[in-house]
């Protein structure tokens, strides 16, 4: 054999016919969802729920391709939702779009519609027109539309469990699916015992020999400890722990992934990433909009097990991890669970939290309602809008060093980042007149809107004089790659189905999350009412007020 670009075999011309013949079969047979005998002689593989689909023509030399799921297809519950609607179906499209779904994949809804295949493939059809992030193509639309099912019927509905099953093994048979599947419950967390006890009596959740299934659960995991570890229960007597994926969707981000690139690939952070460096650790989430329709699900809720709970504390744990074995599931897992069991609540949670509830006010231009005017929402409502706290993480590295952890809605501006704030310069040569406008310097990873990163540090002013202000350098993903950023979701559910849980909290990290949480909850619950702040604002005045103490200010996104 010549050898190609760097070192990737290539066919030669002397080839014989039939060894040509041989690859041409072996790679329709793929392309169909069927299962190969690998190159060079090895022996058949079967694919297994704990392993990943290989395609066994590329070279693992070669960089070039993308992962690809293999045969696959997902059921989605619940299907009618929002979520599904703006996230779920456009992420499925973008994939085949991209290339990286199996030409037979299928996609099958189950909600409560008297709906026939064809009114569910226009609902598809109309969600991805509105909401996909890559261009529409007919042809790309038409392969992923013949493989679209949609079952009608309710939770308990035995029939339409019977019926799904059905269009399981006859998607089995007519697209190659080879018996694997995931479920994605995208419903109300009520249901979910619901939903996995139907999958278990129909046979749902087991998978034929030599394929997997699995089961993704949107958040919240539990409204806290105690539900949390009855729901990992009922679900992992239907589903092995290694085969439930919990999505919290910005594990999906770029920015987020790139933290790990961030710390661990390059020698200039690391050696400053420490007690001895870093003043304090800002991880903010702002919505810049109020509840709309959700009063239902978020009365009750609030700002604090809606966001803290998962998304917060998982930046926060990728942000203070230590330097993983290697960049897998069980690694990360190791690393980020050192982190959550080692976290402190402040002695005086009175003065190291804070919540609030956003009052009416101008927000873009156009005067809004308080949370309390809000449809559905009770008038002696203690549900908090806005939610403050101050950790401590109790080890070597981090010791003495604050975590302030904010989220609210009518906020400023949308934003979310993580801001590493630095010690300010142990001694300074210049007189005070010349770095009196000269802050900390800080690492701020932006997670959206704006996915980048900015380092800031002090310059001196051009001029005669001696004048140091801060000045900013900029890393945008949008100027520095040619190709945009995938959404979270297209990460995600491409994950699930190439069984790669690197980006999915495991149920230890859940219920660590939500023993940090259910003390503030409870202190909270029988201690006054949330804060009041006016819409448009940074919140309440008593989290200006808990930083002050410390000495601190808040950051400006």
């Amino acid at each position: 054999m010549s050898e190609g670009i760097e070192g990737i075999p290539q066919t030669a011309e002397q080839e014989t016919k039939g060894t040509k013949e041989e690859k041409e079969a072996r790679a329709a047979q793929e392309a169909a969802g069927v299962e190969q005998t690998g190159v060079s002689g090895h022996a058949p593989r079967t694919e297994h729920a704990d392993t990943h689909f290989e395609n066994p023509l590329r070279d693992p030399r070669d960089r070039r391709l993308p992962r690809i799921a293999g045969p696959s297809g997902l059921v989605i519950f619940g299907v009618t939702g929002d979520l599904s609607r703006k996230k779920l179906m456009p992420a499925v499209y973008d994939l085949a779009n991209r290339g990286l779904l199996p030409p037979g994949f299928s996609l099958v809804g189950f909600a409560r519609r008297d709906w026939e295949d064809q009114d569910f493939a226009q609902v598809v059809h109309d969600a991805v027109r509105e909401h996909a992030r890559t261009p529409f193509r007919e042809e790309v639309w038409q392969q992923l539309a013949e493989g679209m099912r949609f079952i009608p019927g309710d939770f308990d509905d035995d029939t339409a469990f019977k019926q799904l099953r059905s269009a399981v093994e006859e998607l089995d048979a007519s697209r190659g699916t080879s018996g694997n599947y995931a479920f994605y419950l995208s419903v109300p967390p009520k249901f979910f015992p619901k939903v996995v006890q139907q999958l278990k009596k129909h046979k749902l959740a087991s998978a034929p020999e030599g394929s997997w299934r699995r089961a993704v659960i949107e958040k919240p995991f539990g409204h806290d400890l105690r539900s949390a570890e009855e729901l990992n229960a009922i679900v992992h007597d239907v589903f092995d722990p290694e085969q439930v994926f919990r999505i919290d969707h910005y594990l999906g981000k770029e920015t987020v992934q790139n933290l790990l690139a961030l710390r661990f690939a390059n020698q200039m952070f690391e050696p400053i990433w420490n007690r001895s460096y870093v003043d304090h650790v800002q991880i903010t989430m702002a919505e810049d909009i109020g509840i709309g329709g959700r009063a239902g699900y978020y009365d009750g809720i609030g700002a604090a097990r809606d966001v803290i709970q998962n998304h917060l504390l998982q930046l926060m744990a990728l942000t203070a991890m230590e330097e993983p074995a290697a960049f897998d599931a069980a690694s990360l897992l190791t690393e980020k669970l050192k982190v959550l069991k080692a976290v402190r609540l402040p002695q005086e949670l009175g003065r190291g939290t804070v919540r609030g509830q956003y009052a009416a006010g101008w927000q873009g231009g156009t005067k809004v309602r308080g949370y309390l005017e809000e449809d559905g929402i009770d008038p002696s409502s203690t549900t908090d809008t806005y939610a403050a706290v101050r950790l401590q993480v109790d080890n070597r590295r981090w010791a003495g060093v604050p975590f302030y952890l904010r989220t609210g809605k009518r906020l400023g501006r949308r934003v979310t980042e993580i801001a590493v704030v630095f010690q300010r310069a142990p001694h300074s040569p210049f007189d005070s007149s010349a770095t009196e406008e000269l802050g900390s310097n800080a690492i701020v990873i932006r997670v959206q809107p704006d996915e980048g990163m900015t380092v800031r540090f002090g310059s001196k002013v051009p001029g005669t004089s001696m004048e140091i202000r801060d000045v900013t350098m900029d890393f945008a993903y949008g100027e520095s790659f040619t190709e945009s950023s995938p959404e979270a979701y297209e990460r995600l559910i491409l994950d699930v189905l190439l069984g790669d849980a690197n980006l999915f909290p495991r149920h230890q990290e859940v219920e660590e999350s939500w023993k940090i949480l259910d003390p503030i909850e409870q202190y909270w619950a029988t201690h006054g009412r949330p804060a009041q702040y006016a819409s448009g604002s940074w919140g309440p005045e008593e989290a200006d007020e808990m930083l002050a103490r410390d000495g601190r200010s808040w950051r400006r996104p």
